[in-house]
């Protein structure tokens, strides 16, 4: 491909278009995430105190929420500038790098509720 072609490509492409579109994909993925969150919260709060991890899940599930959150202001606010804007670069690289680092822990945090387990088993009786 010549350079004068893989220009004309890149003109082509809005970046800011695709940078929103990036935006908003991760900011859905958030919010189902979310909706998970709020329903495994749901079933280990039914689990009741005498759950083994009762805490630590309640605690994990916290973080995971406070971490959806500020993840998804971060893609708000990205999503309201425009990458076009030279003077807006620098910022949104920043606030890019950090919301995908709070989607990074979110998920990892994610991976200890599932392995601390929030589904009603069976296992754990009532007394």
């Amino acid at each position: 491909m010549s350079t004068a072609s893989g220009q004309a490509d890149l003109q082509r492409l809005n970046i800011n278009r695709y940078a929103t579109k990036k935006t908003m994909a991760e900011g859905m993925l958030d919010v189902a995430l979310l909706m998970a969150n709020t329903s495994q919260l749901k079933a280990v709060l039914e689990q009741e105190p005498g759950f083994k991890y009762y805490m630590t899940v309640i605690v994990l599930i916290a973080v995971s929420l406070f971490f959806q959150v500020l993840a998804g202001v971060f893609f708000i606010l990205m999503a309201r500038k425009d990458l076009n804007v030279v003077a807006n670069q620098r910022k949104l690289d920043v606030m890019n790098n950090i919301a995908t680092a709070l989607v990074l822990f979110t998920v990892i945090v994610n991976i200890f509720i599932t392995a601390f387990g929030v589904q009603k088993t069976g296992l754990y009786h009532r007394n």
